[in-house]
């Protein structure tokens, strides 16, 4: 996927300005940033949830830039968002489901509907192992009779990244996925990041939690009041003096 001079404004407010940006197939890509950078922006952008003001997002050859979030799904981009987004009346299980059912003929809601009246035995058994594995996948295999509303926090974030999964996406698009979590929970959701990468999908991931961008990143980008202002390795990105006076400096002094 690659950008040129995307951005977006709000009335007389920029949030994306002017923004450039590629990511190649197989990596993971970090982006930082202060709260109101514009990274949110960004992601609802290339998820098709927002068009952008101007500018252009091509992916795998195609110009995508106006294409709404249910086409550009279809196309194998998914993502996950800030405030966990579940379905919390259904199980664990039937949540996953949803993802699994056949995407082109249906809206959001025929897809609830659909997902728990299969046509066969035979489907309703292939599309249940398939959501097993993904929930097995994520770690929350033994929770799948459980309401989603009644999972411990942790476990909502990971049901949504298994969701997401369940689109078969190529690329994945992760807003602050450890946001809330202890530092066991951390870890677990490194490892299962890294797995997911591990499996041949791209990563664009949103974190305020240095460990994980730091541990998990192949490159970073730094946006900074909509603009960005780095890019490049993790190591010399969280080096770089820009950074340090736009950010980082406030992020190790609040650790310190």
């Amino acid at each position: 996927m690659r950008t040129e001079g995307l951005t977006r404004r709000f009335g007389g407010l920029c949030a994306l300005d002017n923004v450039d940006l590629s990511l190649s197939e197989g990596e993971i890509v970090g982006l930082i940033g202060p709260n109101g950078a514009g990274k949110t922006t960004l992601i609802n952008l290339l998820s098709g949830a927002l068009a952008p003001s101007q500018g252009k997002i091509v992916y795998q050859g195609k110009d995508i830039t106006r294409l709404k979030l249910h086409d550009v799904n279809l196309l194998g981009i998914a993502r996950t968002f800030q405030i966990v987004r579940v379905f919390k009346k259904l199980t664990v299980m039937e949540n996953v489901i949803t993802g699994l059912v056949d995407r082109r003929r249906h809206g959001p809601w025929d897809l609830v509907i659909r997902s728990l009246k299969h046509s066969s035995a035979a489907e309703d058994k292939e599309v249940r192992e398939g959501a097993q594995s993904l929930l097995d996948f994520v770690g929350i295999g033994k929770y799948r009779d459980e309401l989603a509303e009644n999972l411990p926090y942790a476990y909502t974030k990971r049901l949504e990244i298994a969701r997401a999964l369940a689109t078969g996406p190529r690329l994945l698009l992760l807003d602050e996925p450890s946001s809330g979590l202890n530092p066991r929970e951390l870890d677990d959701q490194i490892d299962i990041i890294r797995k997911i990468n591990g499996n041949g999908t791209t990563v664009f991931i949103i974190e305020h939690v240095m460990k994980v961008i730091m541990g998990i990143s192949h490159r970073l980008i730094v946006l900074h009041y909509g603009k960005k202002i780095a890019e490049g390795d993790a190591k010399d990105v969280y080096e770089d003096p820009q950074v340090v006076e736009a950010y980082l400096g406030e992020e190790r002094n609040a650790g310190s």
